[in-house]
């Protein structure tokens, strides 16, 4: 008996929407990168891209636990000398592109390479409840009645 290793051609992509208003990030982010790689199916293969592709909306309106809102920190470098730029999750969610903060914790979650980068673009993230994805029918997965700990009020 061999074990079964998945072909780039085999593959069937399935198109997934979640709506993420009240979710915790951390386990919001955990879920989704895991079906962007493809692991919760049971032909996983490491080096395939055989995961789904994912839409999340109303991405401003997650929730992080704790104080976290105020003291999580972000960094950037300009490029240049001393260019070391930080900002806060509130500054970033109350900002012009509020979507970053769900982007950032699930690319942190995938692997790092030119696979990595692959499987990070299937994932589409829309601050607001409107996304351009309808003619892909995309099947609804409801994480908040996963476990009763994904989900907060703000």
């Amino acid at each position: 008996m061999t074990t079964y290793s998945a072909k780039p051609a085999e593959v069937e992509k399935k198109w997934v929407l979640i709506d993420a208003k009240g979710l915790v990030v951390g386990r919001l982010a955990t879920l989704v990168s895991m079906r962007l790689r493809g692991k919760h199916r049971p032909t996983y293969t490491p080096h395939v891209d055989d995961g789904d592709n994912v839409i999340i909306i109303n991405a401003a309106k997650v929730v992080l636990t704790g104080r976290k809102r105020e003291n999580k920190v972000y960094h950037h470098h300009t490029g240049f000398i001393g260019g070391i730029k930080e900002r806060s999750a509130k500054s970033i969610l109350e900002g012009r592109f509020p979507e970053r903060v769900v982007e950032k914790a699930i690319e942190r979650m995938l692997p790092r390479g030119p696979l990595g980068r692959k499987q990070f673009g299937n994932l589409r993230v829309y601050a607001g409840a409107e996304h351009p994805h309808e003619a892909q029918q995309p099947e609804v997965i409801d994480i908040a009645s996963l476990n009763r700990k994904n989900t907060r009020v703000a």
